[in-house]
């Protein structure tokens, strides 16, 4: 396991403060297992104000009971696929942190018109209206689906980073900084495999699993924030920044959990096989990207095909951002990295990554404790 924490770059408590203090910020999906985690820290960082904004009115309204004596937080109802309610929200805002989505490999193969009008059309709507309100800065949350992608969720991914890229060519003279982050699974989110092991493994199993061999890259949800608080404080425009994630083998994951939760119970597993749209590994990178990939102990930065296209960053053309424009010594990647070819965490760092990470629901940054 990498020392415990991501962490993503060093000194981010110090740095993160100097980006958010006395900032106006807007989280889509904010009700969502990002979004609250996200919210959380912020307001240890003295933002000016906090907008969250979900369309699912029971969890807002729970989001909103949660906040409701913090005058700088505003719960907002709305779709992101609605124009003139974004155009509303995303008024006098400095950062946005775009985290809704939909997310779920197995619903958006039957149901791709669905994914292509919340994860394309409404976020390319989204980048307009935070251009003509000349946001500073947007981040946007993919996933390492978007990798040679093989379903249609990942695919929406990989091209909504191609739109997030696209948008710091076309906003003209406007200030905005545009950038994403690619993330893995997230232990413990909603829809996530913890949650459904939990629930089989309160009801006496069998626990399924997908593939013995199944691996994926995780992360938990404080480590999720610090990817994002990390963008927002290196990106100059363009970048898809990825950590190095743990790798985890589903069978590993499965017997830490009922070791953890199984009170001493004999569980058994069931193999269902493959899901329609499903990988046996996941990547974080892929070859066509390694040329213009960076590196630092636990981050990769992709940049943008600045070949084909142009715009300032940090004050120049953006085909000349090199290692020496971020922290942590960047240096040029020699190597994709997959779940497959990383060797997995022993199975117990995966026992102390769930019961120290995940069900403990400790959301604050390692770097805060």
């Amino acid at each position: 396991m990498r020392d415990g924490s991501l962490a993503v770059l060093s000194n981010l408590a110090t740095r993160q403060e100097s980006v958010i203090k006395g900032k106006r910020i807007l989280i889509t999906g904010a009700a969502g297992t990002i979004g609250s985690a996200l919210c959380d820290r912020l307001l240890t960082l003295d933002p000016a104000v906090v907008r969250l904004l979900d369309h699912d009115e029971e969890r807002a309204f729970y989001l909103e009971l949660k906040h409701r004596e913090n005058k700088r937080v505003r719960v907002l109802l709305g779709n992101i696929r609605d124009r003139d309610r974004m155009q509303r929200a995303i008024q006098d805002i400095d950062i946005v942190f775009h985290a809704a989505a939909l997310k779920h490999v197995g619903l958006g193969e039957y149901n791709p018109f669905e994914v292509v009008r919340t994860n394309l059309v409404a976020i390319q709507s989204l980048i307009e209206c935070a251009i003509d309100a000349n946001v500073e800065k947007f981040i946007f949350t993919s996933s390492d689906k978007a990798v040679n992608p093989t379903n249609v969720m990942g695919g929406s991914k990989f091209i909504g980073e191609r739109l997030i890229t696209a948008a710091n060519i076309y906003r003209g003279k406007k200030r905005t900084i545009f950038a994403s982050t690619r993330f893995g699974n997230v232990l413990g989110s909603a829809g996530s495999v913890v949650p459904i092991f939990q629930k089989q493994i309160r009801a006496g199993g069998p626990v399924t699993i997908t593939s013995r061999e199944m691996t994926r890259f995780f992360m938990t949800k404080c480590e999720s924030v610090d990817l994002l608080m990390s963008a927002a404080v290196a990106s100059h425009g363009g970048e898809v920044f990825v950590p190095k994630m743990h790798s985890v083998r589903l069978m590993d994951l499965a017997k830490a959990m009922i070791e953890l939760l199984g009170n001493g119970k004999d569980i058994g597993f069931k193999e269902i096989g493959l899901r329609p749209g499903e990988k046996m590994y996941e990547e974080l990178i892929s070859e066509e990207e390694l040329p213009r990939c960076l590196e630092t102990e636990k981050l990769l930065i992709v940049l943008s095909n600045c070949d084909e296209n142009h715009f300032t960053a940090a004050g120049k053309d953006a085909s000349l951002l090199a290692p020496e424009d971020y922290p942590d010594k960047a240096r040029y990647a020699k190597a994709v990295f997959s779940s497959r070819s990383e060797v997995p965490n022993v199975y117990d760092d995966v026992v102390r990554l769930m019961r120290d990470d995940v069900l403990s629901d400790d959301t604050a940054s390692p770097l805060q404790k």
